[in-house]
């Protein structure tokens, strides 16, 4: 099985990769299902899995009785091809950002827990090192190489209470003198959050696709925070071109990317969405990711990773502040990750949201 899946893996990595870099052009034939089995020495239903993929992230397209044609442009990047603005009713909304209907059993919990105070016994009252436990914090990073493609080493993760703490600590890295850019409509705790932290802030405005390309041509922030992912309240994903827009405008600007990047985890696709990150890991995108929706509302948990060119400067900026997450707490979090419970969890959850969606 683990075979098959590496496989499927490489194929739609090695597509991907070609499709972003112009050579299947928009609107080319891919090879058929058949011919891109012998050619990669798989199983057709192996090709037929990396294909789902593609289409389930917008790189392409299937056509009735015709195949598979290439549905991303390389031009996107630069902001052609605009899409509808999206409006949210402000009287409707509930707040469910944090809400979690899938939350892990309290049964697991209670198992992991007895196992850390078994195990590490005195070690849970420890004092944190200032980013996090080195133990934690090599468990995200297996764990991140393992599920999201993402490979970073544990010197560029650190550990908070949460996204709204490290928000603050993105202020303080980057400079509250900078412009930030949020969607609009987004999360209102970003905006708060931001706005108490001395943050000069501009909003734009959601497209169906994302962030609509006339409002980043028109923008001038530094600083451009976007949830990728299932964007609350509006719903919308980014599709693979927009995301290969966001890095391409930063990269033009000289702009960091905030990518929160929470819950992405829940995708029903059997695979989790590409990250920013992943697509440009060396400058452009620091990356935010809480177990606050993937566990529990309880685990005010969250980490953040810098891109690995700017990892020493930014951290020096903010060296002097206590991990604000017990040891207690970092030990069961490793735990999860360690012993697979977190990935089996994740998995049973998809499974669910793919059979609610049929």
């Amino acid at each position: 099985m683990e075979e098959k899946t590496a496989a499927y893996l490489r194929i739609y990595t090695k597509l991907r990769d070609h499709i972003i870099n112009g050579y299947y052009k928009n609107g080319e034939k891919l090879p058929s299902k058949r011919m891109m089995a012998d050619e990669t020495d798989t199983s057709v239903i192996t090709v037929e899995h990396a294909y789902a993929l593609l289409e389930d992230e917008g790189y392409i397209e299937a056509r009735e009785r015709s195949g598979y044609f290439v549905s991303y442009s390389y031009e996107d990047s630069f902001f052609i091809g605009e899409d509808t603005y999206i409006s949210v009713n402000e009287n409707t909304l509930t707040d469910k950002y944090e809400e979690n209907i899938y939350s892990l059993s309290f049964p697991s919990f209670a198992r992991t827990m007895r196992r850390v105070l078994s195990d590490y016994g005195e070690k849970i009252l420890e004092k944190s090192p200032n980013s996090g436990s080195q133990f934690l914090r090599e468990s995200i990073a297996r764990y991140l190489q393992r599920s999201r493609s993402i490979s970073v080493s544990s010197d560029q993760i650190l550990i908070g209470a949460g996204s709204e703490y490290l928000y603050s600590l993105i202020v303080q890295m980057l400079g509250r003198e900078k412009l930030y850019a949020l969607e609009n409509p987004s999360y209102e705790k970003i905006r708060r959050v931001y706005a108490a932290n001395g943050a000069k802030l501009e909003f734009l405005k959601l497209g169906t696709r994302g962030i609509h390309s006339s409002e980043l041509r028109a923008s001038q922030a530094e600083v451009l925070h976007v949830t990728p992912f299932d964007s609350y309240p509006s719903g919308v994903t980014a599709t693979a071109g927009k995301r290969q827009e966001y890095i391409t405008w930063a990269k033009v600007r000289g702009a960091i990317i905030i990518e929160d990047d929470y819950a992405s985890e829940f995708s029903p696709s059997t695979k989790s969405e590409d990250t920013l990150f992943s697509l440009e890991p060396e400058r452009t995108v620091i990356y935010l990711n809480t177990f606050t929706k993937t566990l529990s509302p309880a685990v005010r948990v969250g980490y953040m990773i810098l891109p690995k060119e700017l990892t020493k400067s930014l951290k020096k900026k903010i060296d002097f502040y206590s991990c604000t997450v017990p040891m207690f707490d970092q030990y069961v979090l490793a735990e999860f990750l360690n012993s697979g419970d977190f990935e089996r969890h994740i998995n049973r959850v998809r499974r669910k949201r793919r059979q609610e969606e049929r």
